[in-house]
């Protein structure tokens, strides 16, 4: 492992310590590799605005999926998990690719949040060359009407990018270099790396905002 601890606190994020091994610094809180891998740390210190707490699973999913879908992408995955200790919540998201006709990036993330603040860990990456050989080759595979499916998170999730088989997990071994398998892998392997400062470990949790009671009764 690779200790980044002054980095981390030159940027001002609660990440100590992760393994960065294949990735150099190109700017502040930013690393690539040689497959084209873009890493970087975050650190937001606002409430966090996902959608529900990380217990409400259902209504976190759908949150986020119509989310991504009003942004123009597509939620692949949304999974509540724990990056050392802390619950937090995984995202795959795909993109159309900027200034660009054809062609996807995609970002894989884990957002953990607490009350009053987050930190992020992100991987993204774009394809290159020939585009969409991988959703070609899986569409002749299992056939036009079992390729796109309705949203698992939500049948009202409309628009941006659509869900379909050739995103799921078990098609990556057979595109090691694709830009969705590599960010899916390049998370899973650095995430249990990632050690977080105690104080931020020990802030309250993030919840639900307050809401004000209703009073039962009006004044004349």
């Amino acid at each position: 492992m690779i200790s980044i601890m002054v980095v981390m606190a030159l940027i001002s994020t609660p990440i100590t310590n992760i393994d960065l091994t294949g990735f150099t610094e190109r700017e502040q809180g930013v690393w690539t590799d040689e497959q084209g891998l873009i890493l970087s740390v975050h650190f937001f210190p606002l409430v966090p605005d996902l959608p529900a707490p990380l217990h409400e699973t259902d209504r976190l999913q759908h949150g986020l999926a119509r989310s991504v879908a009003r942004a123009g992408g597509g939620l692949i995955e949304a999974v509540p998990g724990e990056v050392d200790s802390v619950p937090a919540v995984r995202q795959l998201v795909k993109v159309r690719r900027p200034n660009t006709e054809h062609g996807l990036a995609f970002l894989a993330s884990w957002t953990v949040p607490r009350a009053s603040c987050s930190t992020v860990i992100k991987v993204q990456a774009g394809e290159r060359g020939a585009t969409g050989m991988r959703e070609a080759f899986i569409g002749a595979r299992v056939g036009h009407e079992n390729y796109f499916r309705p949203h698992p998170y939500g049948p009202d999730v409309q628009g941006g990018l659509p869900y379909h088989v050739a995103d799921f997990e078990e098609w990556d071994a057979e595109f090691p270099d694709h830009p969705l398998t590599l960010v899916r892998g390049a998370l899973r392997r650095i995430v249990p790396t990632v050690v977080l400062e105690e104080g931020f470990k020990a802030l309250p949790p993030f919840g639900p905002p307050a809401t004000p009671r209703r009073r039962w009764f009006r004044r004349p």
